[in-house]
């Protein structure tokens, strides 16, 4: 290991793991290899400005996050303009990114890939003024998560829950404009994702063929909700069927609905939309993968 002062960044109320312990496992990590660890943990005020106030003060070389989607793309903001490493040590309620890099369950595998050499940059997406890492959509999927996070029930139980109503109450399906390379197209659907990775965290593959590094994403339209297809998903299979979801790749796009549209982004809602402009960042995130994450990972 090449470094020696980590920030840990911890969400003390994502999912429904003891942060503690991990915490815990992470200071022992850390401690057997002589390195220093500073702990931070979220708020919901200002976290953003806060984790850059630690980087500019102290001498950060690596910065471990522990907590599910939205806290990985709430430590992105903070750092896209710092060449810093981030660890993933996945603790919530979705955690998307971590399915997408091959990250295992097991804790004690999960702190020595965070505190590894295996560095891959990743690309990141603008949308609007935000920022996407892995998935984010228009329709069905971002009503689950809004009646998810009005519940009380956590973890994937809670989402379960929430499934059946969600389908019941939805008003799909949404008419969408897709404006990409000053072309336009009119379309509807029940879901329609704009994809830098390929699978939910629930581990759906939507977007097979998807590269988080190749100055691309993928928009993709559910144009109806197929059980046949949705299974074919699950179960990362490539022949799905062009009158049911629709997918084309791109630098760039506008969508606009005809109507506003419940929209999140990484796995956190985001409020109904109605118009949306993506585009592919300058900044690359590097991420502290698995070994054999895949074979564009390079060594740091």
């Amino acid at each position: 290991m090449n470094f020696n002062q980590v920030l840990l960044i911890v969400n003390p109320i994502s999912g429904d793991l003891d942060k503690k312990q991990i915490i815990q496992q992470a200071r022992d990590y850390a401690k057997t290899h002589q390195i220093t660890i500073h702990l931070f943990a979220t708020t919901g005020k200002e976290d953003v400005q806060k984790i850059q106030d630690r980087l500019k003060s102290l001498k950060i070389e690596r910065i471990i996050a522990i907590g599910g989607d939205g806290t990985i793309n709430l430590v992105a903001k903070a750092i896209k303009s710092y060449s810093i490493p981030l660890g993933i040590i996945p603790a919530g309620s979705a955690n998307g990114l971590a399915t997408n890099f091959g990250i295992p369950e097991s804790i004690e595998e999960q702190v020595k890939i965070a505190f590894g050499d295996t560095i891959f940059e990743m690309d990141l997406l603008k949308m609007n003024d935000d920022i996407c890492l892995h998935l984010s959509d228009f329709g069905v999927n971002a009503e689950l998560i809004q009646n998810y996070e009005d519940s009380r029930f956590r973890g994937k139980f809670g989402y379960l829950l929430q499934s059946l109503p969600t389908l019941i109450n939805s008003e799909y399906p949404f008419d969408f404009e897709v404006e990409t390379n000053f072309k336009k197209r009119q379309t509807s659907g029940a879901l329609l994702a704009i994809a830098n990775a390929n699978k939910y965290g629930t581990g759906a593959n939507i977007n097979p063929t998807g590269k988080m590094d190749d100055g691309k994403f993928e928009i993709i339209i559910y144009k109806k909700l197929d059980l046949v297809e949705i299974v074919k998903t699950v179960r990362n299979e490539n022949d799905i069927n062009s009158d049911v979801v629709e997918t084309f790749q791109v630098k760039e796009a506008k969508i606009t609905c005809k109507k506003p549209v419940a929209f999140q982004i990484d796995g956190e809602f985001k409020g109904e939309s109605s118009e949306v402009k993506i585009c592919i960042m300058d900044d690359k995130l590097k991420v502290v993968v698995p070994a054999d994450f895949n074979s564009q990972a390079s060594q740091a």
